[in-house]
């Protein structure tokens, strides 16, 4: 009899799951999500996608009970609870979704020497496997225009159907699936008015802007809701990047804008492969002389520079977890272009508040805003 252990990480869906679907191959699989200890000790582990990541397990763990499975839950360091684990259920492989930081692929080579059990990565965060889409001369894409026309030219693969059963943990002996934790403790601190997380509130977002489909320049426009609103649930994986690029219709512009902005988070993540310390170290170096200016740094936090756009954005963060993507452009230039201040000090601050922080995207865009990234 062959067991499958799924670990989950930020990939909280049914629909268009590649490990799901390997690990439901076999005549048992385990589900698992483990709460990282490196992870929740981190500065990373911000109260807004602390927030985020336990809506989005409660919504994951609903799907698999109405499936006929369970979402086990654990705590620890993950290498040292997935081997536990896989002994308990006698595992014959874990199966898990490609990733791209210096955490992810520490974590990978940890799993790979776990004995007498296999690890395969998949397709499952990104569209493509990193590493499909390269230049002439076999390396990776530093400018994104000719990534985006390579893109837009290279059909998509087809996203996978949810499951329609999935085995339960006591078919292998897993009596306690574990409990989720509080969310008044893990998630102290979150905004005020957060959007939810989980696949539920993805798929009625996406269904709501495909119905819509905006005119193209009101995404340009942070009074109006003219975006997807999707950056947290891409970032969780709570949808699927590859399943919304193929509801896009290039004929549509306000769709055919968005599976840009799709190729843009691709292309970041390319980019955390081959510029592995995006969070810290310039891109393309322009060696600034940062000034150190922490009243202007205080007052750009706090939304008081007496600029009424940058300080709306500031102000909203705080409130939403989350800020327009213009917006973002402007409050990051100000603070680059015209404080003169280090962008790893606004990119941590924006890491501190994004619900949808994510390593490559946020990182990336504020170097490419301070003009220290790939433009």
């Amino acid at each position: 009899m062959t067991t499958s252990l799924v670990l989950l990480t930020r990939d909280l869906r049914v629909h268009d799951h590649p490990a799901l679907t390997a690990g439901a191959r076999d005549e048992r699989m385990v589900v698992l999500f483990v709460f990282d200890a490196t992870i929740l000790t981190s500065r990373y582990a911000a109260p807004n996608r602390n927030a985020y990541l336990l809506d989005a397990l409660v919504d994951v763990r609903r799907r698999l009970r109405a499936l006929g499975g369970d979402l086990v839950v654990r705590y620890g360091q993950t290498k040292d609870v997935v081997a536990t684990v896989a002994r308990e259920i006698n595992a014959d492989t874990i199966h898990l979704s490609e990733d791209h930081s210096r955490y992810a692929r520490q974590r990978i080579a940890q799993l790979r020497s776990i004995p007498a059990v296999s690890v395969r990565e998949h397709r499952g965060i990104t569209m493509r496997r990193i590493g499909e889409l390269l230049t002439t001369t076999g390396t990776p894409y530093l400018v994104f225009t000719p990534y985006w026309n390579r893109f837009a030219a290279t059909p998509l693969p087809d996203p996978l159907p949810a499951l329609k059963t999935v085995t339960n943990p006591l078919t292998c002996g897993i009596t306690d699936v574990g409990e989720l934790p509080q969310p008044d403790v893990f998630a102290s601190g979150s905004a005020p008015e957060r959007e939810r997380g989980g696949e539920t509130a993805a798929r009625t977002a996406a269904d709501t802007f495909f119905a819509a489909s905006p005119e193209p320049v009101l995404r340009d426009i942070p009074a109006v809701v003219g975006t997807s609103r999707l950056s947290a649930h891409l970032h969780f994986g709570t949808i699927s990047a590859l399943e919304l690029a193929t509801r896009v219709s290039r004929r549509n512009a306000a769709q055919d804008a968005f599976l840009r902005q799709l190729c843009w988070r691709e292309f970041h993540h390319q980019l955390l492969v081959t510029a592995p310390h995006l969070t810290r170290v310039d891109v393309r170096t322009r060696h600034d002389q940062w000034l150190d200016d922490d009243e202007g740094f205080l007052a750009w936090v706090n939304g008081m520079t007496g600029y009424p756009l940058v300080d709306a954005g500031m102000r909203q963060l705080v409130r939403e977890g989350y800020m327009h993507n213009r917006v973002r452009m402007v409050v990051a230039s100000f603070l680059t272009k015209h404080l003169r201040i280090d962008w790893r000090r606004g990119a941590w601050h924006f890491m501190d508040h994004l619900s949808d922080g994510d390593i490559a995207a946020n990182f990336g865009q504020w170097q490419w805003a301070a003009g220290t990234g790939t433009d």
